[in-house]
């Protein structure tokens, strides 16, 4: 096991490698694996990137962010403004089912409602108002329209975890519930836990995944 010390200089090295971070303006405090994060950020872009380079780190077990989203002086949006940006860039995204999502703005904050069929549709939605200016956090509570699924759906899972790892991980264990999709078990890393969980989101029919893995020291 990594010692706090070492754990801390390889995420700060690489907060450092990763070109859309600005890694002077974060802090970082390791304590038995957990990796708290502190400091002002210019964009929620930019926090997103930084909680992304922290997770990357092998030894990583879990995360504490205490950062925050302070806009530079003169980038500053009014909601009314910044509301009919996400409304143009959610219209003009093509995996957005037009006039699916309704956005909400208070204080720079974006909360996203309405229902697609994937998850997909969900995180590109997301993905489209987290880089526009001004935006300072995002709550997403989209959901997904139940479809109907074939008998094999966890078998579907196993099959998208063996092409994305040549083998399913091991000690990963798969439970199909209606809709639910529970991953139980142990990973490698954080990045393996990511992967396993994308896989299993992108289920056709899965509305919610609840995720017990743990990642081993």
């Amino acid at each position: 096991m990594k010692s706090d010390a070492q754990l801390r200089a390889e995420v700060q090295a690489e907060l450092a490698w990763d070109p859309a971070v600005t890694a002077e303006d974060v802090g970082v405090i390791a304590n038995h694996g957990v990796v708290t994060l502190t400091g002002h950020l210019r964009s929620h872009a930019e926090k997103l990137a930084v909680e992304r380079a922290a997770l990357r780190v092998h030894g990583v077990r879990a995360l504490a962010v205490e950062t925050s989203v302070k806009l530079a002086a003169g980038f500053e949006r009014t909601d009314a403004d910044l509301a009919e940006a996400v409304g143009h860039a959610l219209e003009w995204n093509v995996q957005v089912p037009r006039g699916a999502i309704q956005p909400m703005l208070e204080g720079g904050w974006v909360t996203l409602t309405g229902e697609v069929d994937c998850d997909y549709q969900r995180r590109a939605a997301e993905a489209t108002v987290r880089n526009l200016l001004g935006v300072t956090g995002i709550t997403n509570l989209v959901t997904i329209k139940p479809l109907l699924r074939s008998a094999d759906v966890e078998r579907q899972v196993q099959d998208a975890l063996v092409r994305a790892f040549h083998g399913q991980p091991r000690q990963v264990a798969v439970d199909v519930n209606g809709s639910q999709l529970v991953l139980c078990g142990k990973v490698r890393s954080w990045a393996e836990l990511e992967a396993v969980r994308n896989a299993a989101w992108s289920t056709p029919g899965i509305v919610s995944v609840v995720n017990e893995l743990t990642v081993e020291a």
